[in-house]
């Protein structure tokens, strides 16, 4: 090959890292890389770099460009300057038309979905939560709407019974990475066809992945105890499914729960014993291993129990 395609990269976090990695260690000229701006974090407010900023410049050789607003004259020129080839967009932000109508060939994002299937901000936690037995990963030309463009290539992955956001996400994150690579070598020497989606075979549930927030992180105890027991998984370790124990004088802890397992036994009431926390759902108890309270460390069940040795056969206890 005679020449490497230009790239511009956009991404943030870790799950964009390892997809611009792989490009150049393929050999791809990625003269900048697009993130967010640095941004005040923790007690101390210190400026935090995003995860793609800090593998460039740990990487070297890439401009590393910030910009506050994607439509910003500066900005624009800067982007313009570089005569990419094409764009590379990993978790990043939605991007106007001006922006992804630049390069010559075009602007694909990698989703962690097989989409249609769950397209927004979260795809991988609401694989897990919707009970999803396979996702996968999907690069695909950017249009004017959030993830609807025509599909390039996509990759299935398994989801195994007791898997959690953060073991699917990496296996997805090397997956996507791959997938990175084989789409710039396909678009290259012209072997992919973009394909319309097809979302006429859509559930409401399979539809979208929304931003997580602290509504839907917070548990229903009224669904069955799968249905929890998927929305812990889909949520742990961050950021984490909510709920609050309210004891028999009154008193309410918040926390969150990090880690369930399912159970044969059924109650309408709360069973605690010196090792186990089990609350009842709408068909059976589930048992609480790990958890948060607020203010504390995160930490086993008994645990927690050992703590509130007062909690052990209270009757009158609820989690809401």
């Amino acid at each position: 090959m005679d020449k490497k395609l230009r790239i511009i990269y956009m991404g943030t976090p870790e799950f964009a890292v390892a997809p611009l990695k792989a490009l150049l260690d393929a050999g791809y000229d990625i003269p900048a890389v697009v993130t967010v701006p640095d941004k005040p974090k923790g007690r101390g407010l210190q400026l935090s770099q995003s995860d793609v900023k800090k593998f460039a410049l740990e990487r070297g050789n890439m401009d590393i460009l910030q910009p506050e607003k994607l439509r910003d004259e500066q900005f624009l020129l800067k982007l313009r300057s570089y005569d990419a080839d094409l764009f590379i967009v990993v978790a990043f932000r939605m991007l106007p038309e001006v922006v992804w109508k630049m390069p010559k060939m075009g602007t694909f994002n990698l989703h962690a979905s097989l989409l249609p299937k769950f397209r927004g901000a979260a795809p991988i936690n609401w694989a897990i939560i919707q009970r999803e037995k396979e996702t996968g990963v999907t690069t695909f030309f950017i249009d004017e709407k959030i993830d609807t463009g025509n599909i390039l290539l996509q990759e299935k992955c398994r989801i195994e019974e007791r898997e959690t956001i953060e073991t699917l996400h990496d296996k997805l994150m090397e997956m996507g990475s791959l997938l990175v690579v084989r789409t710039v070598r396909e678009l290259e020497n012209g072997s992919v066809t973009p394909m319309p989606q097809d979302a006429s075979s859509l559930t409401p549930q399979t539809s979208a992945a929304p931003k997580l927030n602290k509504t839907n992180c917070r548990i229903d105890w009224s669904k069955t105890a799968e249905e929890v027991d998927a929305l812990v998984r889909g949520l742990s370790p961050y950021p984490a499914a909510l709920t609050a124990m309210e004891t028999g004088t009154g008193e309410r802890i918040e926390m969150k729960i990090f880690a369930t397992e399912l159970t044969s036994s059924t109650s309408d009431k709360v069973v605690i014993t010196d090792k186990k926390i089990l609350v009842p759902c709408s068909d059976k108890l589930l048992e609480i291993t790990s958890l948060q309270p607020a203010g504390k460390k995160r930490m086993a069940s008994r645990d927690f129990i050992n703590g509130h040795k007062n909690l052990i056969g209270d009757e009158n206890i609820r989690f809401v």
